[in-house]
């Protein structure tokens, strides 16, 4: 265990300098300065122009579209990577692979290319849209549409964070609370949500960030209508192409603002996960 520590102290002083400024230069101009801009611009014409433009009923609209959406599309998510991650950790079974390919599929592909297939499918000219025109139901320029859009986009980030704790766990305990005469649901509630719930309020914060920031796939299944299917970050592209900067720099600082508290309550559960996954392996 002496060893890392003892390289650590033979490391060239000048070349741990030059890294942590490389490093820290980096991360002033990708991350640090692009965010103080966006609350520089949001603030340029004051307080009162600031809480104006968050006031504005499509701003407000905007707001309360991407809120519903994260509320339906999260805990979707959330029971989805819930079901999977227990089957998949738990079972064995014909499709497993599959299966834990096709999660980490919304990954792989541009969020461009997700919107497209809802509206090959449920567009007018789509394989269902004129059936579903039919019985009355609009899928694309829809928050129906806004909400399927984005459940792709998100649906790997509760999956992907349980499986791996939950290979670690094994199913020992779940094995004994069984042999001992629990129930299926019993065993769940009281063995193993306790040892995931970490984990899954980390991906159910990571689902929430990422749905509330969407775009791409949402920009191409909404249609941009102003006050009706325009969630904040298309309305920032509205009001930006509008040359109204304030009012879109001040949305955009809502959106960085979540951004921000997303990061401060990711590193208390990163830290809490990892404790929780430390000590599971040492077990």
């Amino acid at each position: 265990m002496d060893a890392p520590r003892s390289q650590s102290r033979r490391d060239p002083p000048l070349l741990a300098g030059a890294l942590i400024v490389m490093a820290l230069i980096y991360f002033m101009l990708v991350l640090l300065l692009p965010l103080i801009t966006v609350f520089a611009e949001a603030l340029r014409r004051g307080l009162p122009e600031y809480f104006t433009a968050l006031r504005e009923p499509d701003a407000q609209a905007a707001i309360r579209l991407t809120l519903l959406v994260a509320a339906i599309a999260v805990p979707l998510n959330t029971v989805f990577g819930l079901a999977a991650a227990w089957a998949i950790t738990k079972f064995q079974f014909w499709g497993r692979s599959t299966l834990l390919t096709l999660i980490d599929l919304p990954f792989s592909i541009s969020p461009v290319i997700s919107g497209l297939v809802f509206v090959l499918l449920y567009g007018a000219r789509g394989w269902f849209g004129p059936a579903l025109e039919d019985l009355g139901i609009q899928v694309i320029f829809s928050v129906t549409g806004i909400v399927l859009a984005t459940v792709l986009v998100t649906l790997p980030f509760v999956a992907r964070e349980l499986i791996p704790l939950m290979q670690a766990q094994g199913s020992d305990e779940e094995a004994a609370a069984a042999t001992l005469g629990a129930s299926g649901w019993r065993t769940f509630f009281l063995v193993t949500l306790p040892n995931i719930k970490w984990a899954l309020m980390y991906g159910v914060l990571l689902c929430t960030a990422r749905a509330m920031g969407e775009f791409g796939a949402v920009a191409v299944v909404s249609g941009h209508i102003r006050g009706e299917t325009a969630t904040m970050p298309l309305h920032v592209e509205i009001l930006y192409n509008e040359y109204s900067f304030v009012a879109a720099f001040a949305v955009a600082s809502l959106l960085a603002l979540f951004a921000l508290i997303t990061l401060a309550v990711k590193t208390v559960l990163e830290a809490r996960f990892a404790h929780q996954l430390a000590a599971q392996r040492s077990r």
